[in-house]
């Protein structure tokens, strides 16, 4: 089995499709859940309309560039431009709870001791 880089996309494609930018908007992260919050309409570039039409349910960042085969800048850039027009709205993950606001551990093993009792 042999290897193929990741990004094979033709660069003169990849230009077009961002306008010639190369720098993506850092409020997507590869687990940012993005939405759809409109149809697509007559006009739009083919890349938008794909990712409206896949975000119409809650999709990660890194789904939506597997699924364009897209590098991830590329799609940062394109759902940037979403973004700008109002056209999705991104869900970032919620931090993890702080290791002070979990259960004290003797309280689980008191609740596990009293399941097993059952």
């Amino acid at each position: 089995m042999t290897r193929r880089p990741v990004d094979t996309g033709d660069p003169d494609r990849l230009y077009m499709v961002t306008g010639g930018r190369s720098r993506a908007d850092d409020a997507f992260d590869l687990v940012t859940l993005v939405v759809s919050e409109c149809e697509p309409t007559a006009g739009m570039q083919s890349e938008h309309v794909r990712i409206l039409e896949m975000c119409r349910h809650p999709t990660a960042v890194v789904e939506i560039s597997a699924e364009l085969k897209l590098p991830i800048t590329v799609v940062r850039i394109l759902l940037g431009d979403l973004l700008a027009m109002g056209r999705i709205t991104a869900r970032h993950p919620r931090a993890a709870q702080s290791v002070a606001s979990l259960p004290d551990s003797a309280l689980l093993k008191e609740v596990l001791h009293g399941l097993r009792n059952l």
